[in-house]
């Protein structure tokens, strides 16, 4: 194994997030952006990896998106990634999950001497946990989810993984390449180092649109999504009701009047 490629992705720092009714993508204008928090377990674990194995293993930090999501690359570079490839073209906007596994599914093609593919979990800002495992997918290749413990073993020709599951875990042995997506509890994420931020500013990162990773325009962006966001609704929040106190009244009155209530909205049956 020479190559470790890293998915990662630039998401808000903040929950107050919209949805553009229209189009029913997300508004990410105006928003403080982070790395996914999520991602962070995925570089440490490539970079602990590559110091077990020596350092003839480079690390790949793989994301798409605006000019600005090149920040998740340079910090995935600082903790320790060797190199990162930005996707960034007009033609990915408005990606589904579909289309932007596709998007960097093709993209891993291209790098071609890949042994392993990581991500975190999930994105925070759409909670799908769908895009990982659909690039691996795509890839044709194992996909592992949930995953609290890696071991390249051997000649980096197969590794062992313990997989999160009800009430314990799961031990599984695969041929590699394979997709491995991790929850947290596998690692601790380390802080950049002045040498990893040196390195990160410094980096030149490549930026590929559709020509450069050789996809089907007709797949990608808001055109070629088969999903669509049809309605976009927020709750609301209402306090109509009454107060009950045992100040105002006794004891067991206000009983009588939350078994009354609790029989109104049926969630309890029964008569008086």
């Amino acid at each position: 194994m020479t190559q470790i490629v890293v998915l990662v992705k630039l998401v808000p720092a903040t929950e107050r997030v919209k949805m553009d009714s229209e189009t029913g993508t997300m508004v990410r204008t105006g928003l403080e952006m982070v790395i996914n928090p999520l991602d962070l377990y995925a570089v440490e674990e490539a970079v602990r990896i590559r110091e077990r194995r020596g350092g003839d293993v480079r690390i790949t930090a793989l994301t798409m998106g605006p000019p600005a999501a090149g920040d998740a690359l340079r910090e995935a570079i600082a903790m320790g990634c060797t190199e990162g490839v930005h996707l960034c073209e007009k033609t990915f906007a408005g990606s589904d999950t579909w289309a932007t596994a596709y998007a960097l599914s093709q993209a891993v093609k291209r790098l071609s001497e890949f042994g392993l593919v990581l991500c975190g979990e999930r994105a925070t800002d759409g909670e799908t946990g769908q895009v990982g495992p659909m690039v691996g997918a795509m890839l044709g290749i194992p996909v592992l989810t949930y995953v609290s413990h890696i071991e390249v073993a051997g000649s980096g020709t197969k590794a062992i993984v313990h997989r999160a599951i009800e009430g314990g875990h799961e031990i599984v042995e695969t041929p590699l390449p394979a997709l491995v997506s991790v929850v947290k509890e596998i690692n601790e994420p380390r802080f950049p180092t002045l040498r990893g931020k040196i390195a990160a500013r410094e980096a030149k990162i490549p930026v590929w649109g559709a020509q450069e990773i050789e996809a089907e325009t007709s797949l990608l962006g808001l055109e070629g999504s088969p999903t669509r966001v049809v309605e976009v609704s927020y709750p609301t929040l209402t306090r109509a009701g009454e107060m009950v106190s045992t100040e105002r009244e006794p004891v067991e009155a206000c009983v009588a009047r939350l078994i009354a209530f609790l029989r109104d909205v049926e969630i309890i049956e029964g008569s008086a």
